[in-house]
This record gives C-alpha cells, sequence and structure tokens, in this order.
C-alpha cells in the first residue's frame, strides 16, 4: 500500500509569494491548480488577513483579524485554473508591497448537500481533506453536511453577515463543548451551545441557537478540513520551557504550520516553506493580527516534521498545551519513492 495518495502536493495547497502593482487585472499563476481559497497577507506592511473564496465568490471579503461582515472588493477578482486575478485593492495588490497567498484547492463553486438537517453548499475534495461549506442559519439544534466522507480534524466558521461575530475554531484536541476565536488571543472556551456538545462525524457537524455559526437567517461558512497521510497533520503538544524543544513527527515536509497555545492567551503564528529559504530563519505572520511579518525565529521545518527551537510562552512553555495544523511540501516517501529532503 502506499504511504500516501497525494505525492504532489501543489496538486491541493500551495503558497504563492508575489510583489503587488497596483493594477487591477495583475494574474498570478503557478499555483498549481484552482485555489478554491486563498488566505492572502501584506508581508512588509500592516495590511488585514484577507480570506476569498469559491463558494461565496469573486470580490467577496473576509478578514479573519476581525469581526467585520463580508465586504465586496477588488482583491481577487477571478479563479484560474492555475492561479487567481487580482484587482486593485491596496490590502492584496498596493505598488511595491509584498504579499504571500495560502491556496487550498476543493471543488469550485459546490453543490448542494443534503447530509445535514441544514442543507448546505459544498464545495469538497475526499482527496485532499478540504471543503468549504455554507449554510443559512436556522437559529436551531442543527446538523450541517461537509462532504469530505471522514470526521474533519479541524473546522473554521465565520458569520459573515453579521459584524461583531467571533471566527470559532473546534480542533480534534478539544472536547465537543469546546471551541477557540481564530480572530483573538483568548485560551479555549467552554460552551454546549456551540456545537450541541457534540463531535463532528465523518457527514456532519452539530449547531444550536449561536449568532456565530446558527443564528436565523444569516449566512454562515466553514472551512472544513480532515488528516490525510503524507499531506495533512492536526496535532497538539506540551511544552518543555528547553530552547532544545519537542519535535512534531508529521510524515512529510512541511509547506504550512499553524500553532497556537490553547490553555493561554497568546497570539496564532504561522509559518511557511515559500517566505524563507533556510532554517531557522521562519519569520511568523500571526492569524489574529494585520502586523507584518516577524523575523524572530522559533521552529525549523525539516523532511518529516517540525522542530521546536525556542523557549518562548507562545511556542514552548511548560504551563502551556498547543494545537496546530500542518501541510505538507512534500510526503516523506511518496508511491513513486521520491523522499522528501531537508530544508
Amino acid at each position: 500500500m502506499a504511504y500516501t495518495t497525494i505525492n504532489k502536493s501543489t496538486d491541493y495547497f500551495n503558497t504563492k509569494l508575489y510583489t503587488g502593482n497596483g493594477s487591477a487585472g495583475n494574474a498570478l499563476t503557478g499555483i498549481g491548480h484552482q485555489p478554491d481559497l486563498v488566505w492572502m497577507k501584506g508581508r512588509n506592511q500592516a495590511f488585514d488577513q484577507c480570506w476569498y473564496d469559491a463558494v461565496r465568490g469573486v470580490t467577496k471579503l473576509i478578514r479573519s483579524n476581525l469581526t467585520n461582515a463580508e465586504a465586496t472588493q477588488s482583491g481577487v477578482t477571478a479563479f484560474g485554473s492555475d492561479g487567481f486575478t487580482l484587482g486593485s485593492s491596496g490590502e492584496t495588490n498596493s505598488n511595491n508591497d509584498t504579499y504571500v497567498a495560502w491556496n487550498w484547492k476543493a471543488n469550485g463553486a459546490g453543490s448542494s448537500n443534503t447530509d445535514g438537517s441544514i442543507t448546505s453548499t459544498v464545495s469538497a475534495s475526499t482527496t485532499s481533506g478540504f471543503s468549504i461549506v455554507k449554510w443559512t442559519g436556522t437559529g436551531s439544534a442543527a446538523t450541517v453536511g461537509h462532504g469530505l466522507g471522514t470526521t474533519p480534524g479541524l473546522i473554521i466558521i465565520k458569520n459573515y453577515s453579521r459584524a461583531g461575530e467571533d471566527w470559532v475554531v473546534w480542533h480534534d484536541s478539544f472536547a465537543a463543548n469546546q471551541f477557540i476565536r481564530l480572530n483573538t488571543t483568548a485560551a479555549v472556551a467552554t460552551s454546549t451551545s456551540m456545537w450541541n456538545n457534540t463531535l463532528p462525524t465523518s457527514t456532519v457537524f452539530s449547531l444550536v441557537n449561536e449568532e456565530k455559526n446558527n443564528y436565523s437567517g444569516d449566512n454562515i461558512i466553514g472551512y472544513c478540513f480532515a488528516e490525510k497521510t503524507g499531506f495533512s497533520k492536526f496535532g497538539s503538544y506540551t511544552g518543555t520551557s528547553d530552547a532544545d524543544g519537542p519535535f512534531l513527527y508529521c510524515g512529510f515536509k512541511p509547506a504550512f504550520y499553524l500553532w497556537k497555545p490553547y490553555n493561554a492567551t497568546d497570539s496564532w503564528n504561522l509559518v511557511d516553506s515559500k517566505r524563507d529559504g533556510y532554517n531557522p530563519d521562519n519569520n511568523r505572520l500571526f492569524p489574529n493580527a494585520s502586523s507584518a511579518e516577524d523575523t524572530q525565529d522559533r521552529v525549523d521545518l525539516v523532511s518529516n516534521g517540525i522542530k521546536i527551537r525556542t523557549s518562548d510562552g507562545g511556542t514552548n512553555s511548560s504551563s502551556r498545551s498547543y494545537i496546530y495544523m500542518a501541510f505538507a511540501e512534500a510526503p516523506l516517501v511518496g508511491s513513486n519513492n521520491v523522499p522528501a529532503t531537508a530544508r
């Protein structure tokens, strides 16, 4: 049996670096797939975290560092077979500013899913374990189909109709009554009303009457991820307060690594393998903040996982537990027997 069914990770996830030109029609290619979710961030300036997806449609912006409702803005004006096209928005295409875009493939604009009590629109890649789910809130106990065919390891949800609503996250290290907010530094919270005190299944996740994910008549978007050997990993670890910190085995060379201490108030952190060319120079961005890149080194991205290289509390305190999410640049060994190499 093959170690992984995904030998070429860029068929499903890829990071794109670019420099803005300030002009509409700036077409970016070379991503390797149609990016159905594009998450963009200015590197050298304090620009917001900008999310566009093929289910809500082009020019429809939500920001993971804010609780704003969806805005119409010329950030992404087209999704192409190998990239996307930018408008003239300064948040995503300011002249001479540098940007990063993280891109995931789902299945285009999506189709109707009736697995849950709420009919959802789902764009899913069951191969890579990623789906985009859109629904209208009912204000009562309900289930929503996610289209993955296996239980998600991570779910990110945003009510995009209503200003002031947090981005809520469930991770498979959490209980059925726990969630954390992507747009803040807050620790994990407990509420039976968020997921109806019910864990997700291979077909649906559960909701109650909660403004953040099921307010009656509001439009909600969800991004669901299931772990796939050699391509993605969702896990947790306990810090050691030692600069020679834990090693997190992923089974692949990471292209993208997101983490947060979930039992403490501290920032989300994100590094990738494109923005810097060697260890330990992996500059961080912060999904809950508009800040420019931070140059303090925290982790190494190695051929089979992540090595923690700090005792800093945001990454490796012995009094803290951490969740993480990682996607592959290359599997450790694919069915074509091509091994991953060190960074």
